[in-house]
């Protein structure tokens, strides 16, 4: 199967700027993370635990939802928590940069 059999929807290739993080919470859970910066996604970061391989794409909406972080990387509450309130300091405001 050749690339002219697909239907893209789009194929866009830019600069991103990706950050890694190790650190330990206080409840002792160790996360590791690549937090990428990216003009896509309406200013929001893709958040990827590089544990699980989960990634998520995450602004401070999303941190305000209760029960998001817990769903999408698969954590406990008091886990989650921790991962919030880390995530509170970096993912910082929505910047729309498609308007």
């Amino acid at each position: 199967m050749s690339a002219n059999s697909f239907d893209f929807l789009y194929d866009h290739t830019e600069d991103t700027r990706t950050r890694f993080v190790c650190f330990i919470s206080p409840s002792l859970q160790r996360f590791d993370l690549a937090l990428t910066t990216t003009s896509r996604f309406y200013g929001k970061q893709l958040i990827t635990d590089i544990q699980s391989g989960k990634t998520a794409i995450i602004g401070p909406d999303d941190l305000e939802e209760a029960g998001y972080l817990e769903y999408v990387f698969k954590l406990s509450e008091e886990d989650a928590e921790d991962l919030r309130n880390f995530l509170t300091e970096v993912v910082g405001m929505i910047n729309f940069t498609d308007i």
